[in-house]
């Protein structure tokens, strides 16, 4: 009977200790998805912003340059040109034009809009290109238009002007504003997983391949970029 009871008083105590560690992990659970649910990512600074919206100009002024290439002398080497001013220029006057879509896009239509932002682009190249024309650094001339203005403007690109200032608008300004920092993520991780190295990385990335299907299929370099 001794032996009974205090087999009994055993099994009681085990059972309460076992009831506050699962009582401890439910606590720290619930603070932990509480954390995680009360930190807003924040939105990107404006610097990141400025940063992604140079690349964007920047690239698109290559493509437009190689088209341009190709359509008047049928170059298919497709040589797309800028400068490096471009990232300044491009960078800062879409800044701007992103300012003014804030401001503008509950007071008049989109048709409305993109007209300001071209009116905006050709001010602002004018004055970006007199300026660095003061030190012999414009990249463009437009002397060859017919319908220039000191060779720094032209009205011939009021259409590439107007369909570019509409996908700003539409597809780099509106997305990059929908960015956020996640600030309780680390670095290397996508998606709460870790971002292993070596065999780590390729049964990570295998997984992925499998779950997206077909379309996530391991695509080969092509063949102008040198991949080691």
């Amino acid at each position: 009977m001794p032996a009974c009871a205090v087999t009994t008083a055993e099994c009681g105590e085990s059972q309460q200790q076992h009831s506050l560690n699962s009582l401890k992990v439910w606590n720290k659970t619930v603070k932990m998805v509480t954390m995680a649910t009360t930190m807003t990512p924040e939105p990107l600074t404006a610097l990141s912003r400025w940063y992604l919206y140079a690349i964007h100009g920047y690239f698109c002024e290559v493509m437009f340059t190689a088209a341009w290439e190709f359509v008047v002398n049928c170059n298919w080497k497709f040589p797309g040109v800028t400068s490096v001013w471009a990232l300044f220029i491009y960078g800062t006057c879409i800044l701007i034009v992103e300012r003014m879509y804030l401001c503008l896009r509950g007071r008049c239509n989109v048709l409305l809009r993109c007209i300001i932002y071209t009116l905006w682009t050709y001010l602002w190249e004018f004055g970006t290109g007199l300026l660095l024309r003061q030190f012999n650094a414009c990249p463009w001339d437009y002397s060859e238009f017919k319908y220039n203005f000191m060779g720094l403007i032209t009205a011939e690109y009021a259409v590439p002007w107007f369909c570019a200032s509409f996908i700003v608008e539409r597809l780099v300004i509106r997305n990059t504003l929908r960015l956020r920092f996640d600030e309780g993520s680390e670095a290397g991780r996508t998606g709460g997983q870790p971002d292993c190295g070596g065999d780590g990385g390729a049964r990570a990335g295998s997984e992925g391949r499998r779950g997206r299907g077909a379309r996530g299929a391991a695509s080969s370099a092509n063949g102008y970029v040198k991949v080691d």
